[in-house]
């Protein structure tokens, strides 16, 4: 008995669909994995150039600001001369592309994001990698969906498959980009049978790409013992201190992007970032834990276990140089940044609890691991994204639990003080500078969840 005609064109769509979501989950894989190694070869630049050159210490750290400030100058003149929406992390880029109010326009979002990623991050700039690539993959769906000629429908589901492609490829972390879509873009993922395979399709093909290109091992990898259930509580209290953290990281960034603007139309567009450059240049000679991403900052934290003077240190100039860097408008996100700023944070508040009592075996190592968890949901609010993302990039499954613990709380603190997810904030902060509308944060007006599932 043969198919309806209706049936075989509805399995047929389907087929094309998934080959596309698996052909941009690939593609993304080389090219987010190109980045990844390219950045880890070029950040060796201060070391190489101690290597050639034989000057004071004053005169080299002038030299490595200089070429920090040069480096950081030329990515922002990438950004504003070809794609100004390609500045800064592109979530909140795709999610507006999602529902329909702003556009990818991959054929230049690709090229600035790489080339200019690339700069900014070698510079040593406090940013993610994760930014561009997840930019970079929902591009390349773009791409394909705009070749394809796909429906409205399809095109945005095909667009959240290339973002979690991306994110698999930063971070080697398939199923967290997988949940990534589902919770981060609830409002607006297109949800049914067809997208939902497809983002999984798209995530496990980039995630295949990159392990065999870049090595299977976890990208943060921690060895962590199971915790007793009596430290539960203090994962709790944990969660509650970085509930207040992550509402406070998330206005003070909106924050410093509103000043740095003010000051860019007073003066110049270039001259924070050439400060900004410059500041991060010295530092990556003077104190290189307050630069980069830091996704080896948790590793070596937890493995060195510093003084509560250095990592209370730490904590604040990441905080700043956070905040500094992102406001220079370059490409770069925003997720590594948040990891590295939790891990210090997390061992800060293991280092005071043992002033008052001592901890038990790796306790430091299992705060470090939660705390991180922890942050990211207080500053993306999604707890379940923060879970399970820790455990790819660590390997620390024994964290679960307390991992768990400490999101809740940390996701309960941060909606309770009225904190909001930060790629929301930053769209609608994208929308009103463009002159758009910016729609309700909560529903599409009438009430209803935007999406919702279908069978197909």
């Amino acid at each position: 008995m043969k198919a309806p005609e209706g049936a075989r064109e509805s399995r047929k769509d389907d087929a094309v669909f998934y080959v596309a979501a698996t052909l941009v989950g690939a593609i993304t894989g080389v090219i987010g994995t190109a980045l990844h190694l390219g950045v880890d070869k070029a950040l060796a630049w201060p070391q190489w150039l101690r290597a050639q050159v034989s000057l004071d210490e004053p005169l080299f750290l002038l030299l490595t600001g200089t070429i920090s400030a040069v480096l950081v100058i030329i990515s922002v003149w990438i950004v504003r001369r070809f794609a100004p929406e390609a500045g800064g992390s592109g979530v909140q880029e795709i999610e507006g592309a999602m529902q329909g109010l702003r556009q990818v326009r991959w054929r230049r979002i690709l090229p600035v994001k790489f080339f200019g990623g690339l700069l900014a991050l070698s510079s040593g700039l406090v940013i993610g990698r994760e930014g561009p690539t997840i930019h970079m993959g929902a591009s390349i769906a773009q791409a394909a969906a705009e070749r394809l000629k796909l429906a409205t429908r399809q095109s945005r589901g095909l667009l959240a498959a290339g973002a979690a492609a991306g994110l698999a490829a930063a971070f080697s972390a398939p199923l967290a980009s997988i949940l990534l879509i589902i919770e981060e873009t609830r409002r607006e993922f297109p949800y049914s049978l067809r997208s939902y395979t497809g983002v999984m399709l798209a995530s496990v093909a980039s995630g295949i790409v990159t392990q065999a290109i870049a090595g299977s091992r976890p990208f943060m990898a921690m060895d962590v013992p199971q915790m007793p259930l009596t430290t539960m509580p203090l994962f709790a209290l944990l969660g509650i201190a970085l509930g207040f953290v992550g509402v406070a990281f998330n206005r003070c960034l909106i924050r410093a992007m509103d000043l740095s603007l003010a000051i860019g139309k007073r003066s110049s567009f270039y001259l924070i970032p050439a400060v900004v450059g410059f500041l991060i240049g010295a530092l990556l000679v003077l104190q290189p834990d307050a630069t980069m991403g830091g996704e080896t900052l948790a590793v070596s934290l937890a493995r060195e276990n510093p003084a509560l003077a250095i990592v209370a240190l730490i904590v604040v100039a990441r905080f700043v140089m956070t905040m500094a860097s992102y406001s220079t408008g370059v490409p770069g996100g925003i997720f590594a940044p948040i990891l590295a700023l939790a891990a210090a944070f997390g061992l800060l508040f293991g280092l005071c609890l043992e002033l008052v009592a001592p901890l038990p075996a790796g306790a430091q190592a299992a705060l470090v691991v939660a705390a991180m968890g922890g942050l990211f949901s207080a500053t993306i609010r999604a707890p379940l994204v923060g879970v399970v993302l820790i455990a790819e990039l660590t390997g620390a499954y024994t964290m679960l639990l307390p991992t768990l613990i400490t999101c809740l709380f940390a996701n309960f603190i941060a909606d309770w003080l009225g904190g909001r997810p930060i790629y929301e904030v930053l769209l609608e902060r994208t929308l009103r500078l463009a002159g758009q509308p910016v729609p309700p944060p909560e529903s599409d007006g009438s009430g209803q969840q935007i999406g919702g599932w279908d069978q197909r």
